[in-house]
Parts: structure tokens; C-alpha cells; sequence
């Protein structure tokens, strides 16, 4: 039988949604796409000392259950009208750092489908398992409730750049921040201050946070998972998403 989540199922100990405002700012970037090594950071769950549970080239066998999506989730992102997306396992949520991924699978019957990982699926999901949205599951097997399927990590072109959108409350004394549009998963978060760059602290909602506001409007540097880098500036405290100017390369 299929598994339908409560709408409040992650919300009350992990999901603050964010309000998009409607207006877009534009940012100046630039890129490296020399590979980096992540550092250890108190707080922050994915360091070099933890081994990524899902990576790219490598072909993962589970479930696929479906549930009533909306683009909300755990992943703190506000509602699509696009939903192809999906809830991942506890294991391989990882703390948020597989929101945003993108994965592709592929149900025994040679159907194929790629989804956005927007949300957690706790508890009852096992690991590898999947938990598709009702749109996305009636595109493998429509009419059935739970199917085995094999899934992978997508690095897929983008045309669009990344986005940046600061929590709800952020202020020069505390702020929040999360990438979005993003090709590949994304490992760190910096601010440049006067002393260098600081390094954020990653949350389980999918929010890197500066406790003190240490950085907080100043100029950005992301890595994903494959250690390419981008830096924007011009990106204010503001719950408005606003553009970066460019994308990842493909892993």
C-alpha cells in the first residue's frame, strides 16, 4: 500500500519555510573549478572526516513509496509548481546534503524518471529508499503503491545560475543562508569577513548559519561535493531570492 506523510511530519523539529519575496536581485561571480578539501567544522555535518553516503557513478538498489507533495519538505524550499521531486531516507539525506540533488531512477519495468530531492523521509523509510511524490511514482508504475527501482546521483545541466535566499529573521547578528538552482550538492558555505573567509555552520533544514552574524551581506563562496567553487557579492539579507551569475560545471 502506498504511505501518504502527514504535512507536518519533518516540519516541527526541522523545517522553517521561508518566504520568497518577489523581488530579484543580481550578483557579480566568479568561479574555480579547481577541486578543494573540505575542513572539519564543529557543527558542520558534512566534513572530510565523514564519507558521503551517496556519490556520483554509483548506481544505488531500494524502494520507491509516493506521498502528497508540494515542493515543501524538510529542505526548507518554498512550494513548485514543477513536482517531480522526492523525499530521501534519513541515511542518505545526510543532513541536507542531498537537498537540492538531483537523482535519476529507474523501475524494473525500464521506466525512468529524474527528481529533485526536496524532502526527509523518516522513520518508517528504509535506507536506499526513495519516497516519490504521487506525480513523479504514477510515471514508473501508476496504480501500484511501493516498486524496487535502482537510483543515481545526476550532475544535469542547468541554464539558469544559482540563487540565494536568507532565512526569515536574518539580521547583521544572526542569519541563515541556502542555495538553490544548484547543479550539485552543496558542501560548504563561506562568508568573507576581514580576516578571511568563515565558514558556516550547516543545518538539518537545509540553512548554513552564522551564529554571531559574523559575514552576514557580505560577499558569498560556495563548494559542492566535487570542490568546485563559485563567489558572488552583492547578495543581501534579504528573504527575496536573489541570482548568482553562474553555475556549477558538470561533475
Amino acid at each position: 500500500m502506498s504511505r501518504k506523510k502527514l504535512s507536518a511530519r519533518v516540519a516541527a523539529a526541522l523545517t522553517v519555510l521561508v518566504a520568497v519575496g518577489g523581488g530579484v536581485y543580481f550578483a557579480q561571480s566568479s568561479s574555480a573549478v579547481t577541486p578543494v578539501t573540505a575542513s572539519s567544522s564543529a557543527g558542520d555535518i558534512t566534513t572530510s572526516a565523514v564519507k558521503d553516503r551517496v556519490t556520483l557513478g554509483t548506481t544505488y538498489k531500494g524502494i520507491a513509496t509516493y506521498y502528497d507533495a508540494d515542493g515543501t519538505g524538510a529542505c526548507s524550499f518554498a512550494r513548485s509548481s514543477t513536482l517531480m521531486v522526492a523525499a530521501l531516507n534519513t541515511a542518505d539525506y545526510q543532513g541536507s546534503l542531498m537537498c537540492g540533488a538531483y537523482v535519476k531512477v529507474t523501475a524494473a519495468n525500464g521506466k525512468s524518471i529524474t527528481v529533485k530531492i526536496v524532502d526527509l523521509c523518516p522513520g518508517s523509510c528504509k535506507s536506499r529508499q526513495l519516497d516519490l511524490s504521487k506525480q513523479a511514482f504514477d510515471k514508473l508504475a501508476p496504480g501500484k503503491g511501493q516498486i524496487n527501482v535502482t537510483w543515481k546521483l545526476l550532475s544535469p545541466k542547468l541554464t539558469t545560475p544559482v540563487r540565494y535566499v536568507y532565512k526569515d529573521g536574518s539580521t547583521q547578528w544572526w542569519c541563515g543562508v541556502q542555495v538553490r538552482n544548484h547543479r550539485n550538492p552543496i558542501r560548504t558555505i563561506e562568508f568573507k569577513t576581514a580576516s578571511g573567509w568563515f565558514k558556516l555552520t550547516r543545518r538539518d533544514y537545509n540553512y548554513f548559519e552564522s551564529s554571531t552574524g559574523k559575514g552576514c551581506g557580505n560577499t558569498i563562496r560556495i563548494t559542492d561535493v566535487n570542490g568546485n567553487r563559485l563567489i558572488d557579492k552583492g547578495i543581501k539579507i534579504s528573504t527575496s531570492v536573489q541570482k548568482g551569475a553562474k553555475q556549477f560545471p558538470a561533475a
